[in-house]
């Protein structure tokens, strides 16, 4: 026969017996959210980085036009690897935001399409070499 105080024994530290129940069932449920949340994690970055255009573009040409077009500023690149006493990621292109700052900021960039930073790429290379082409003799 058991009494009262050695099922007090058994349960963990700070939970009373007319609560444990309800304490097993949230450790249960949190344990849960927890590997959803690690799972959704580890998908997210591959469907995004074919959203914006892996195949064609590497994962540092995705950074760095992601950082033009949401800075409005053709020269910025991602550094690979990022330096470690660098500045903080997009600090150096804050100044050249297009976007209404404030509490809530309000992007003043169109939103990016499916494989749409191909597209950006490819133009801003274009452009490029045909101001080198018209700039040399």
């Amino acid at each position: 026969m058991t009494t009262t105080d050695e099922k007090v024994e058994d349960l963990p530290p700070g939970t009373t017996p007319y609560y444990a129940r309800m304490h097993k069932w949230i450790k249960r449920a949190v344990l849960v959210c927890l590997v959803a949340l690690v799972i959704e994690g580890a998908f997210t970055l591959p469907f995004m980085a074919v959203y914006y255009g892996y195949p064609t573009l590497s994962l540092t040409e995705i950074c760095s036009e992601l950082l033009k077009v949401r800075y409005s500023d053709d020269t910025l690149e991602c550094k690979y690897p990022y330096p470690p006493l660098g500045p903080p990621e997009g600090a150096e292109g804050k100044d050249t935001a297009q976007d209404e700052w404030g509490i809530q900021p309000v992007p003043k960039y169109n939103r990016i399409g499916f494989r749409e930073l191909v597209q950006i790429h490819s133009e801003r290379e274009a452009r490029e070499a045909t101001s080198e082409q018209q700039g040399s003799p």
